[in-house]
Parts: structure tokens; sequence; C-alpha cells
């Protein structure tokens, strides 16, 4: 798989080494009613690579890793996971757990043919998972 427009891993590495320094950082609350859904693709859609995929965000504010502002986040886009990330811990940074950190809320992704899923969570400024955690629901796709 190859991203195409992610955020530097710098800036991840930054906040995290930031997080580490200043010690425990305790879950941000999120707003009632906060949610993040898929704008394109649809659940069950066929698509041709490379896919394009918008975030939606309902309730809560888009903002840059790195930039503590109330009621917003930024945006995770979870590739093929079958397995949440731990929610008391920053969101890690790989190929399967794609950083926004930017405040994006677009990407373009080179998907291999055949089925995947996609999952969007949204982080604080430290990549830390609201609470509760405001993600979507887990849409699957195929790719032509």
């Amino acid at each position: 798989m190859n991203i195409i427009n992610s955020a530097p891993r710098f800036l991840f590495c930054s906040v995290l080494a930031a997080t580490m320094v200043s010690g425990v950082h305790g879950a941000t609350p999120a707003p009632e009613g906060a949610a993040v859904y898929f704008v394109t693709p649809l659940d069950g859609q066929t698509v041709s690579s490379p896919v394009t995929v918008r975030f939606g965000l309902e309730g809560l504010g888009v903002a840059p890793a790195g930039v503590e502002r109330e009621g917003t986040g930024h945006h995770h886009l979870l590739v093929d996971v079958d397995e949440l990330p731990a929610l008391d811990e920053p969101v890690p940074s790989d190929e399967h757990h794609i950083h926004f950190g930017g405040g994006q809320t677009q990407t373009t992704v080179e998907l291999s043919p055949g089925e995947h899923t996609l999952q969007l969570l949204v982080g604080d400024h430290l990549h830390m998972p609201h609470e509760p955690p405001v993600m979507s629901e887990r849409i699957t796709i195929t790719v032509e």
C-alpha cells in the first residue's frame, strides 16, 4: 500500500516525544453527539485504485496535531485493521494506521485489488482517542 498526501511522520514523532516528556495524558472529552463518518467511499462500494477517501465530522472541529483546542481533533484512517488500537494510548503510525495531523479531511490511498476495510478514529492534539472514542463504523470496500 502506498499512501499519497499523508501527514509527515516527523510531526507525529515530535508530538509523541512531547507526550513522553510531559508525562501521562488524560483522555480529552468528546463533545456529546460527536461523530465521524465516510463521505466517500460508502460501505459495500466497488472502487478503483487510487481510492479517494473523504472524511465527515459532526459536533467536533478539526485542528492539526499539536494544537490543543477544545472541541477539536484530527483524523486517523485505519486500513485493514482487525482490532482497534488501544484507546488509552496514542494511535500508532504505520501503513494500517494513517495519521492526518495536518487537519486534512480527505486523502488518496493506493490499495491492491480485493476487499479492504476502512475505519476512522479521531484523535486529540496528542493523537489520543477522545473519551468516549469518536470513531466511524468499519466499512468494507472492494477494489477492482
